[in-house]
């Protein structure tokens, strides 16, 4: 018996990272269709800022060249969630901006007041940069959340083929 998987024809890790960033897009669009967020959850966001259909204000690329987290908590705005993305507008250094952002940009999704993450892979013409990413960028409220420890509901799919 061999200890190497055999190679799949069927895209197994596409369609399970496609079906996480739907939890994501089912999320957000409970807080668009509820007109905000319920009890004390709220979200940290983290996304390619320059990935493909990401429409975010230049200084915002500048200051995040690779990778950007945002909060959706309190201050944010004109919330609209597509099947393919969402938008949102939100203050960063008491600027009003309107981001877009696809769901294919998405790297994590975080709501530390459940203790619930989700990370997914960079997609494959953006797996060669560099992952740093600085944090959240918007006017965020003081509190940080508490990092999210072994045991929680963390999702993370790293799916890697042997050849």
């Amino acid at each position: 018996m061999s200890d190497q998987a055999p190679d799949s024809l069927i895209p197994y890790d596409e369609i399970v990272q496609e079906a996480l960033r739907a939890v994501v897009g089912r999320v957000l669009g409970e807080v668009e269709k509820a007109g905000g967020l319920p009890g004390d959850h709220h979200f940290y966001i983290t996304f390619k800022t320059q990935g493909q259909g990401v429409d975010i204000p230049k200084h915002l690329v500048e200051r995040f060249p690779d990778e950007m987290t945002i909060v959706i908590q309190n201050r944010f705005w004109d919330l609209k969630v597509a099947s393919d993305g969402f938008e949102v507008g939100l203050s960063f250094n008491q600027v009003p901006a309107r981001l877009i952002i696809p769901f294919a940009a998405v790297t994590g999704f975080v709501d530390p007041a459940v203790n619930f993450a989700l990370q997914f892979q960079a997609q494959a013409d953006d797996a060669s940069e560099d992952t740093g990413h600085s944090s959240a960028g918007n006017d965020a409220p003081a509190v940080a959340a508490a990092p999210v420890e072994d045991g929680s509901n963390v999702v993370s799919v790293d799916f890697t083929r042997k050849k």
